[in-house]
């Protein structure tokens, strides 16, 4: 009597399971008509006399903008549905393995299990391959080298390292798998925080009433990169136009579906960063240095502490000034000047700078005086260095010679509008390593910098390559937030052979674009030309 009762109630079930599939189904697919569906609100109008004053072609770049998103969002839909179809496929085999076992034959039973054997191997190995990659815990490398960088983006931008001579620093996906990729993870992404599992640490009793969803203007941004051999990982944040909790989704892609690591909500409202910087001489820089420190970090983020090591008694007096007078003006006294009476050595002032703060634990930013950072920066260091766990080194974007960059000009415009991510004004620093944000414990733990060395340059390689042969993961990433404001730079005689080699490398980067620094080699060819076209203008012209 068991065996056809077995079989109704197989029967019952697979009847309900198909009708399920049937109105999941017929879900997705009134979604994606809905979303096809053209927009008709009448706020959509263009106003009349701002329009024109814009230009129309603002608002072709505006509408092309509007439409690559639902592009992408039909897409994206299409593509559930082809799964949901592919499900359906599935669940229609699974159906007829379920009628075989009603008269169970020894074959079938080895097939089925010979298939679920298959299906367990390939999941073991998809898991094997996120153990295999770098995404929880670091790995020892054998040089600064050796890492793997990140590519950071928004919904609308990428920022990457790799440029050669036809791409660009900042830039829209051009490819389109490439924009829908990115699409697609961020959409996994709020799959993840909105339908949480029970590991990912939500508490049962909070319903979904209670839960706050979160949808694609709440993405800030987003790093990728790929190991050729294991996958592509992908580190994602989010948060709330008026929160300070951001969400943070980890997903990797073992060369097969995306598959979800973690998701925690990180609260960065009480983390105090202690930025410090290295002086001698060059007050000028400082004033402009404490301006943007002004804007950014006491009137915008308010969560910082700033600790001066100046090196001599030249400029001392000023540098104290300027810090008085700030405090004064904002009422802000989260600062430290230690003054030392010695010759300047990066190295050894960021150690003295590390070793000064004596409230316990702190996230620490190690700038130079000529960096210019955003808000945003702040709460990407923030998100990015965890103690025990992770350091962040991102990678500056420097600024070429503003006199070449803007010679066509009357005079370069202010810094604030310099701040751009293009070919002919700047490049990602890919070879410097001296921006970093780590917590003050694992900077003691591993030694802190080399004090051997002396002058310019290496002792910022040594460190890095200490959490490079350590067990910390090392976040390395362009960050639209972070900018090297170009000034004239002198290599010493005194300096090693290996030090000068590398800046006078650095100082023929920071120069100008591959192009501009072309127009400078052929100048004399150029003008050679233009006097040629003119003589051959006024002759035609006399004739």
């Amino acid at each position: 009597m068991r065996m056809p009762r077995r079989g109704l109630v197989i029967q019952a079930r697979t009847r309900w399971l198909l009708v399920g599939l049937a109105l999941l189904f017929s879900l997705v697919l009134l979604m994606y008509l809905l979303e096809c569906a053209p927009q008709t609100d009448s706020n959509g109008s263009l106003p009349g006399v701002v329009g024109e004053s814009m230009g129309k072609e603002y608002y072709q770049a505006l509408l092309q903008e509007q439409e690559e998103h639902y592009q992408n969002r039909a897409t994206s839909l299409k593509r559930q549905i082809a799964q949901l179809k592919q499900e359906l496929q599935e669940m229609s085999d699974k159906l007829k393995s379920l009628q075989e076992k009603k008269s169970p034959k020894v074959s079938g039973m080895n097939y089925q299990g010979t298939k679920e054997q298959t299906s367990n191997d390939l999941l073991e190995f998809l898991h094997s391959q996120i153990d295999k990659a770098e995404v929880s815990v670091g790995a020892k490398l054998p040089s600064e080298y050796g890492v793997i960088p990140f590519e950071s983006f928004t919904s609308m931008k990428v920022f990457q390292l790799e440029m050669g001579l036809t791409r660009h620093p900042e830039e829209k996906p051009v490819r389109k798998d490439k924009r829908d990729e990115l699409v697609e993870v961020i959409e996994a992404g709020l799959e993840v925080i909105n339908n949480p599992d029970e590991e990912d640490g939500q508490d049962e009793d909070d319903g979904v009433g209670d839960r706050q969803l979160y949808s694609e203007n709440d993405f800030i941004e987003g790093y990728y990169r790929t190991e050729r051999d294991k996958g592509t990982q992908y580190e994602l944040f989010y948060k709330k136009m008026d929160g300070m909790e951001y969400r943070h989704v980890t997903l990797f892609r073992p060369f097969g579906p995306l598959m979800k690591v973690k998701s925690e909500t990180v609260d960065i409202s009480r983390s105090i960063i202690n930025i410090i910087v290295p002086l001698a001489g060059r007050t000028e820089a400082f004033a402009q240095f404490m301006q943007n420190f002004r804007d950014v970090c006491i009137h915008q983020d308010k969560r910082v502490h700033l600790t001066v090591v100046y090196f001599g008694q030249d400029g001392l007096s000023e540098v104290k000034s300027i810090l008085e007078s700030v405090a004064r003006e904002t009422d802000f006294h989260n600062y430290t000047l230690v003054s030392l009476n010695e010759e300047f050595n990066r190295g050894r002032g960021l150690d003295v700078g590390a070793r000064a703060w004596e409230k316990g634990e702190v996230l620490m930013f190690f700038c130079d005086v000529d960096v210019y950072f955003t808000a945003e920066f702040l709460n990407s260091c923030r998100l990015n260095a965890e103690p025990g766990k992770k350091v962040f080194y991102p990678v500056v974007f420097s600024l070429y010679n503003p006199a070449i960059v803007y010679a066509n000009q009357d005079m370069p415009p202010p810094v604030e509008q310099q701040l751009v991510h293009k070919k002919d004004s700047g490049f990602w620093r890919d070879f410097g390593f001296g921006m970093t944000c780590q917590y003050r414990t694992d900077f003691l733990t591993v030694g802190g910098f080399d004090l051997e060395v002396k002058g310019w340059g290496g002792e910022d390689v040594h460190l890095y390559r200490k959490y490079l042969h350590g067990e910390l993961m090392v976040i390395r990433t362009p960050v639209p937030g972070l900018f090297h404001l170009w000034h004239e730079k002198h290599c010493a005689d005194e300096l090693t052979p290996e030090q000068y080699r590398m800046c006078i490398q650095s100082k023929a980067m920071n120069e100008a674009s591959h192009s501009h620094l072309g127009m400078l080699v052929f100048r004399d060819e150029i003008e050679a030309h233009l006097r040629k076209q003119a003589y051959r203008t006024n002759s035609e012209a006399v004739g």
